[in-house]
């Protein structure tokens, strides 16, 4: 039995029809820069502290092989590569999101794609970019037939649950399979996902959830090559279909999976991150900087209220505790915006265990307030994520401060060369210029690139850890 709206089939074929021709030189060129994104967000996850315990932990399971993990100078499995450079781009909260059916696409598309390149006889940058826009197509609207951030409200981890058809698309566009391959690819999928937001609390596990999910695609394409079959029909299915199950009781919206394939182009949303924070805090990280820059003076504060819709409410705000942990500073909206207005920004340096433990801040938390904004829930998508910073200061005057769209929404989204500029700043905390600036040529002349593993080369020694007090070493 069926849903009576057929969308796997005309997806697949799409997929399989689809060549870098067909794609507009914008969304190329954007597809590149996200790339660019994704990669040096890698690097800056690679040796943070909670990313050393991964690697050691899935290397003892795994053992040694031929597959890069991205900074560390060490190798291992294809499939714990995969599960590894996810994590490490997922690392710190400063990847790319797509802001209406929230996942992260650099997280499940790069280890996907390197890992299914270590089991192909050559794949050429031209063959990656490809496939990468595939997955950057494909997550978003697996995304929005469950209606997107619905699924954070009710507590799935929504990228981990709709990011393993995304890796699986990319590798199977990659391994040049048919529409039938490509079909098995997304049931395989399908029943791996998963993904608990609670994770979002103290576990370090919600770095690796999307990395679980990119390893969930690469051995769903795999399986699928060789000949192992999936569930077909798999978004169809009325009983145990991916949508009946993880929609269930939410009227699902098959269509949107296939709508306006090759003429809207999901590439082109999704948001590249300002802040290293979740996503949905950024339009009160806005706020808090714009106060600063009217001259607020922090240390004037008697209180704090922050007004925003359901899936920010829910997803970013619990009264924290002390001992907070690095996630869970990163998915609060009350800590990102106290030290937004302490510091005047939200980076790595905002989430070292000495400033998340500071007196200043966790005063100034508990001044804060945030609430629920209902009216939000069937606002317009321009107005859905909008968010109020109202500051009452000692003197009893208030300054006020509204967002509706951050910094990288589609509505002001970052600019390329404001991807390039953020990832040079990131990688002076990491690596040396020489390096930084060879990996920048070969990913933004990726159609160029003869073999994938020119870059695998340049991304594979050692970095510096972003939060290591002793500074970048640089390899």
């Amino acid at each position: 039995m069926s849903t009576g709206v057929e969308v796997t089939g005309p997806l697949t074929a799409w997929v399989h029809a689809l060549t870098l021709a067909d794609v507009p030189a914008a969304v190329r060129e954007r597809a590149k820069h996200l790339l660019l994104d994704g990669v040096g967000c890698a690097l800056i996850g690679a040796q943070l502290p909670w990313s050393r315990v991964a690697t050691d932990a899935v290397i003892a399971l795994e053992g040694a092989g031929d597959a890069v993990i991205i900074g560390t100078g060490r190798t291992t499995s294809p499939s714990a590569a995969a599960v590894l450079n996810g994590t490490f781009v997922q690392g710190f909260e400063l990847d790319d999101f797509h802001p209406l059916a929230p996942l992260h696409s650099n997280s499940l598309i790069l280890p996907s794609l390197m890992s299914t390149a270590e089991t192909l006889d050559g794949v050429s940058g031209a063959q990656a970019l490809l496939a990468a826009i595939v997955g950057f197509e494909v997550g978003p609207r697996v995304g929005l037939a469950l209606h997107g951030a619905q699924m954070l409200s009710r507590g799935w981890h929504s990228g981990a649950v709709f990011g393993t058809h995304t890796s699986a698309m990319a590798a199977g566009k990659l391994r040049a399979l048919d529409p039938a391959g490509l079909e098995d690819a997304l049931g395989l999928a399908g029943t791996q996902s998963a993904g608990l937001m609670a994770a979002q609390y103290e576990a370090m596990s919600k770095r690796m959830h999307h990395g679980f999910a990119a390893r969930a695609g690469f051995y769903a394409a795999g399986l699928a090559a060789a000949g192992y079959t999936g569930i077909k029909r798999v978004f169809e299915r009325e009983y145990g279909g991916f949508l009946a199950v993880f929609g269930e009781g939410h009227d699902p919206r098959p269509q949107q999976i296939t709508a306006e394939l090759g003429t809207r182009w999901e590439t082109s949303t999704i948001m590249v991150k300002s802040y290293a924070a979740m996503g949905g805090l950024h339009g009160a990280i806005d706020a808090a900087r714009a106060l600063l820059d009217q001259g607020l003076d922090p240390e004037a504060i008697a209180r704090i209220d922050l007004t925003v819709g359901h899936a920010v409410y829910h997803h970013g705000w619990w009264r924290p505790e002390r001992p907070l942990t690095a996630v869970g500073a990163q998915m609060n909206i009350g800590y990102a915006t106290v030290v937004a207005l302490l510091d005047g920004n939200v980076l790595p340096e905002q989430f070292t265990p000495e400033r998340i433990d500071a007196d200043d801040v966790w005063t100034l938390l508990e001044r804060t307030h945030v609430h629920l904004d209902e009216t939000l829930t069937d606002a317009p998508m321009t107005r859905r994520f909008r968010t109020v910073l109202r500051v009452t200061l000692d003197d009893g005057s208030v300054l006020e401060k509204s967002v509706d769209a951050p910094h990288g929404s589609p509505l002001d989204p970052v600019t390329n060369d404001e991807v390039v500029a953020k990832f040079r700043a990131l990688m002076e905390r990491v690596i040396d210029e020489p390096r930084a600036r060879a990996i920048e040529r070969a990913v933004l002349a990726l159609e160029d690139l003869d073999d994938l593993g020119l870059l695998a080369d340049l991304l594979a020694s050692p970095v510096a850890g972003a939060l290591d007090s002793n500074g970048r070493t640089g390899h």
